[in-house]
């Protein structure tokens, strides 16, 4: 059951980004996945991953340091997309 709300909120926060993504600029489209990001995938897919590990490894301690490992990487990840939609450094990205 909390697999399918995590999967379901990744989901919805994928969704609401085509949304407000769509026919738009570039600028708004770095900046919305980078709060999508941050906000929607990174706790919950780092949640995920771990949570898997842990129970492949039977460790729940595992699982913590690999949490404590991977949200910080994706919400990075969230942090750069946003910056690099604020101020518009992205033509010589893509």
């Amino acid at each position: 059951m909390a697999f399918a709300v995590a999967f379901g909120i990744i989901g919805i926060g994928i969704f609401i980004a085509l949304a407000f993504t769509n026919g738009k600029s570039k600028k708004r489209k770095f900046i919305v996945w980078g709060i999508t990001t941050m906000l929607a995938i990174a706790p919950f897919l780092s949640w995920i991953i771990s949570i898997l590990y842990g129970i492949y490894e039977k460790e729940g301690f595992a699982a913590i340091g690999l949490m404590m490992i991977l949200f910080p990487l994706f919400f990075l990840v969230g942090i750069i997309l946003l910056l690099i939609g604020i101020f518009g450094e992205y033509e010589n990205i893509l």
